[in-house]
């Protein structure tokens, strides 16, 4: 249902910064210059939203507009649903703050 880990290919932002034989110590040259990369923290603060508001300023994951059908003259009600004029929520932020899926840490229980 969801993204199981980060879309950047190639880059783990929880590497260490220190030595460690890798491609960054390849050259001499190499080995000299310092590593830019900041520490990032394990912890996810925000998230994306998954709801959507509507005109009236309701907030929902789907909207439904009750419609009347004429069929062999008979009335009947259908609910159609609704995707214009839906703004995203946005930018959620998590309380509390969840540890973040590509993290190498392993959670136990007793």
């Amino acid at each position: 249902m969801g993204a199981s880990g980060s879309k950047a290919r190639g880059l783990w932002p929880f590497a260490s910064t220190t030595g460690g034989g890798g491609p960054e110590a390849a050259g001499a040259e190499q080995s000299l210059v310092r590593s830019r990369a900041r520490a990032v923290p394990p912890f996810v603060f925000t998230r994306r939203g998954s709801m959507f508001y509507d005109e009236d300023g309701d907030l929902a994951h789907e909207f439904y507009e009750e419609t009347i059908v004429t069929k062999n003259g008979q009335k009947r009600a259908k609910l159609r649903r609704v995707h214009k004029n839906l703004i995203p929520q946005g930018i959620v932020k998590l309380d509390p703050p969840r540890i973040h899926v590509d993290f190498p840490v392993i959670l136990y229980e007793v």
